[in-house]
């Protein structure tokens, strides 16, 4: 058999590892914006607008959403899947990507979301100040607590309600950037947002003015656990919950699973030189109630929110493309200013 020269061996080495060298040694993709929804309805009402043709797969992602995708604008959609761990998990597979350049990126988390009556309507969207984290607690059931408790959640280590818990976990309250959050507000702040007759005759049932009224854009803050909590009793104790975490300063407002894990895994992230923490605005659009109204059960009221009885579920998701679009697309047209960091008026 003949033996090939050793000079031409190496040329052949050589050319076929060329391609894998040049990709591996090409730049990352710096990347302007990247919205994050949960699961496919919140999703797709971002593809067409923003022209999200480009799917590239990334490892590590959620399976049933293995690709991000991205526009020429270099602005990309992430869908985490739902819950803490999904979305920890599929968040920082994305930012440790060496592919992408997430160093001067904006992420805006846009969800729908359970809404305190007391704070909003079907379909208002809200930007949050402050994420705190329903889940990272003691519970005695109801049934067993101490006599004269008003709840059986507390803080960990504590001895009852009301007394704050040391953070132990690092995860359990995060303030998100003012500058970021008031452009936000000035932005979108009396944008014309979509509403359903059956949201307007859901939310006639509730006796608070704030339930009553059209969706509107307002900042107030979310709470986040995997349990799908419902009822008067609960709400009362997310809203004590907030004012606990915060030192007084949150005002809950909605409900959902994945704000503070997906904050969690940015700011791993931005341990790493990833991504800077400053730049992720959270925006929670007002699906369901998180209580019932005069004369409804808790569980009526929360199967009325499975079935979509509430008529807020498309109002939500498209307030949420209308208030974070709008977002978006100011960072786009603007890139040099925002490149930098948040415009000043």
């Amino acid at each position: 058999m003949k033996t090939l020269p050793k000079l031409t061996l190496l040329a052949a080495a050589l050319t076929l590892a060329t391609p894998l060298l040049a990709q591996t040694a090409a730049a990352p993709r710096p990347i302007k914006a990247v919205v994050i929804t949960m699961f496919s309805p919140e999703a797709e009402g971002w593809v067409k607008p923003f022209k999200l043709d480009e799917r590239i797969p990334v490892p590590g992602l959620f399976p049933d959403h293995p690709a991000i995708q991205c526009n020429t604008d270099d602005v990309c959609l992430l869908t985490t899947g739902m819950g803490h761990a999904n979305a920890a998990a599929s968040t920082l597979a994305l930012t440790l990507d060496p592919r992408f350049d997430f160093t001067r990126t904006w992420f805006l988390i846009a969800g729908i979301a359970g809404l305190d009556p007391q704070q909003g309507t079907l379909g208002t969207a809200a930007w949050a100040r402050w994420l705190i984290d329903f889940g990272i607690a003691h519970e005695i059931d109801a049934r067993e607590m101490p006599r004269g408790w008003s709840t059986g959640y507390y803080g960990l280590l504590t001895k009852g309600p009301g007394e704050k818990p040391k953070f132990e976990y690092r995860t359990e309250a995060a303030r998100l950037d003012e500058a970021l959050l008031q452009k936000a507000l000035a932005l979108t702040r009396g944008l014309p947002l979509a509403d359903s007759p059956e949201a307007a005759a859901y939310r006639a049932k509730y006796k608070e003015p704030a339930a009553r009224a059209k969706p509107q854009v307002t900042q107030c803050d979310t709470l986040g656990g995997d349990t799908w909590w419902h009822g008067h009793r609960l709400g009362a104790h997310a809203r004590d919950w907030s004012k606990l975490l915060s030192d007084g300063q949150a005002t809950y407002c909605t409900t959902q699973q994945e704000d503070n894990a997906t904050y969690n895994a940015l700011e791993r992230a931005a341990a790493a030189g990833k991504v800077d923490l400053k730049r992720l605005a959270v925006l929670r659009a007002g699906s369901n109630f998180d209580r019932p109204h005069p004369g409804q059960t808790a569980h009526a009221s929360l199967t009325a929110s499975h079935s979509g009885q509430t008529g807020g579920f498309m109002p939500a998701l498209q307030n949420l493309q209308t208030v974070g679009g709008t977002l978006v697309r100011d960072i786009v047209a603007n890139w040099p200013q925002w490149r930098e960091g948040v415009p000043k008026p």
